[in-house]
């Protein structure tokens, strides 16, 4: 089993229609996972076999308005499926970042591949700066980063108004998971004056996937915004579990904590849940496991 990951930013119309094909599409293949349209172009992450993968991307690209498709291909195990449904779902943006007048179609930064990043990471002159959020920077990162500390993806015009400067920060390396996020944040700067900015090419996946293996810079895990959780620097399956409430990763010692609850709290939360909220995660905790006691799986279930 594999998930494919993939995006592109095309003008697109048709939306409802296009949303029709490709869920039929996607059930004929037995492929479970995401698919969110837009009128700037699709955003995707799908799990099955590399063949039928292969084919889902095949009828994509021959359509003129997607072309050719990058696509990162990491390792799912069959026995904690990545996806446990299909959905395919047209939104007004493919990435929630409030900024509409970013828009990768006209102007973003420069791509680059994993030999000339580590160049980057090199470079005295560049500012390496991770456009994550601050749960997914904590299990994993290059090396002399820039975290903004942000905790949503729309923080980030905000604070990096209030960190970075076109006078201090001539040169700017940008990475994400996949790329997505820094195609509208690359765009952003630009549009703020930033004259220099690179970004990692099909993000850290890609990175992870083509990167040789004494070069390869990254520490830690990546955060998949998956039933993985977090895949190591070979792509495969990683450590880490995460938490039902607050959708933190949790490492063996957060598991351990009086504070962890499966499906109902963790040490990062424990505090800040209401009453309400922790009674309805109990009660979805309940409903596991009596499915579990009827051989069923509960959807959503860890």
């Amino acid at each position: 089993m594999k998930v494919a990951a993939f995006y592109k930013f095309t003008a697109l119309d048709g939306l409802e229609a296009l949303q029709g094909r490709l869920a039929g599409l996607a059930q004929e293949l037995a492929l479970k996972g995401t698919v969110l349209l837009a009128a700037e172009g699709i955003n995707a992450a799908l799990c099955g076999s590399q063949a039928r993968l292969a084919q889902f991307v095949a009828a994509l690209e021959a359509d003129a308005r997607f072309g050719a498709l990058p696509v990162s291909y990491s390792a799912a195990n069959p026995g904690n499926p990545a996806f446990h449904r299909l959905r395919v779902r047209v939104r007004p943006a493919l990435v929630n970042f409030g900024r509409t007048e970013a828009d990768p179609r006209a102007r973003t930064g420069e791509h680059v591949d994993a030999r000339r990043w580590n160049a980057l990471l090199d470079d005295p002159d560049a500012t390496v700066l991770d456009a994550r959020n601050r749960y997914e920077i904590r299990i994993g990162a290059f090396p002399g980063r820039l975290d903004l500390g942000i905790q949503t993806f729309r923080e980030f015009p905000a604070i990096a108004a209030e960190r970075l400067s076109p006078e201090k920060h001539r040169c700017i390396a940008m990475c994400c998971t996949g790329g997505i996020r820094c195609e509208k944040a690359a765009a952003h700067l630009l549009n703020a004056g930033f004259e220099e900015v690179y970004q990692l090419q099909g993000g850290i996946l890609n990175y992870l996937a083509t990167a040789p293996a004494g070069d390869n810079r990254w520490q830690g895990e990546c955060f998949v915004f998956d039933q993985r959780v977090s895949v190591d620097g070979q792509l495969r399956q990683g450590c880490y579990r995460q938490c039902f409430a607050c959708r933190q990763p949790l490492s063996a010692e957060d598991l351990a904590s009086p504070r962890y609850r499966a499906g109902v709290s963790c040490p990062r939360c424990f505090d800040a849940l209401s009453e309400a909220r922790r009674t309805g995660f109990e009660e979805r905790r309940r409903q596991m496991q009596l499915a579990a006691t009827r051989g069923e799986r509960h959807i959503g279930g860890a």
